[in-house]
């Protein structure tokens, strides 16, 4: 790992507020929904305390065993979690756009070229969702779409071709393809039936909400202030990005780039994205029912 230069490192911190060092790192402690990427910038560049999970559930298992006061959870699982009767609820946006995309190899012009192809899905309920949308909202049969179970080896899958097209993430896997120069068709879902909802949330127990409400307002702060951090110092960002999670500082950079704009205005919570939400879910399969805006997302 190369060294930061010391100036380089004293002044992030001072813009951030905090101390650079994830040892010297205080405040409330948030479970992050996956390994640490460009999506973590905001965290990663305030004093919250980020916990990497071993996989992409354990942030709610965290939460729910009071392992952790917040946590970084993908709103379908959120609104999956309260259907069961958890206490979880949401209080804050890590971004503000869906980040689901269809990712097809190049020969695919449109998401209903799909019909007949090969889909790589990871087996989350929520796949299949994004994959029904897209491919419907371009007047194709979704019935006629082959899908295919691969958990989280998108990337692979497609370059080996193994399969026609994956459901992933844009800002992830969608960099890693062009970094490694694969050409492919991109749908985001968002441009093709789904709503504008926030796809990452920031998570909490509601009887931690009812007995700490200050403290979650401060921690949400602290997040607000780190995105505009790690927005305008780019470059310390990156570092401390690529140190926690092992990548190489070009990838980061280039999911940094892509994601920006979805990372603003942080942590706010659009009430009429998430009604938009709420009546997506339940129509594509998601959710039984259509959630309880107001109850699953507390004013604060």
């Amino acid at each position: 790992m190369r060294r930061i230069p010391l100036l380089f490192v004293l002044l992030a911190a001072v813009l951030a507020g905090c101390s650079s060092n994830e040892d010297d790192r205080s405040g409330a402690s948030i479970a992050l929904d996956f390994q640490p990427n460009a999506v973590h910038a905001g965290i990663y560049s305030s004093p919250l305390a980020p916990r990497v999970p071993g996989s992409s559930t354990d942030s709610l298992k965290l939460l729910a065993s009071g392992r952790t006061e917040l946590a970084v959870v993908d709103i379908h699982d959120l609104g999956l979690a309260r259907e069961r009767g958890a206490d979880i609820v949401g209080v804050g946006a890590l971004v503000q756009r869906p980040l689901a995309a269809v990712i097809a190899r190049p020969g695919i012009r449109r998401p209903r070229d799909l019909e007949g192809k090969r889909v790589g899905v990871t087996g989350l309920p929520s796949d299949d969702a994004v994959l029904r949308a897209v491919v419907e909202h371009d007047g194709g049969d979704y019935s006629r779409v082959k899908r295919t179970t691969i958990g989280f080896s998108a990337v692979p899958s497609l370059i080996a071709g193994r399969v026609d097209a994956v459901v992933a993430f844009w800002n992830a896997e969608g960099v890693a393809l062009r970094q490694r120069g694969v050409r492919t068709s991109e749908f985001r879902v968002d441009d093709y039936g789904a709503p504008r909802y926030p796809e990452l949330v920031i998570a909490t127990k509601g009887s931690t909400l009812r007995k700490r409400r200050t403290d979650i307002k401060l921690a949400l702060d602290d997040l607000r202030h780190g995105t505009v951090v790690a927005l305008r110092n780019r470059a310390a960002t990156i570092a401390w990005i690529a140190k926690a999670s092992g990548a190489d500082e070009a990838l980061v950079r280039a999911q940094l780039d892509a994601v920006a704009p979805a990372l603003v205005p942080p942590v706010v919570l659009d009430r009429k994205a998430l009604a938009g939400w709420a009546r997506f879910d339940p129509r594509f399969g998601i959710l039984e029912r259509p959630p309880d805006v107001e109850k699953a997302f507390p004013e604060l």
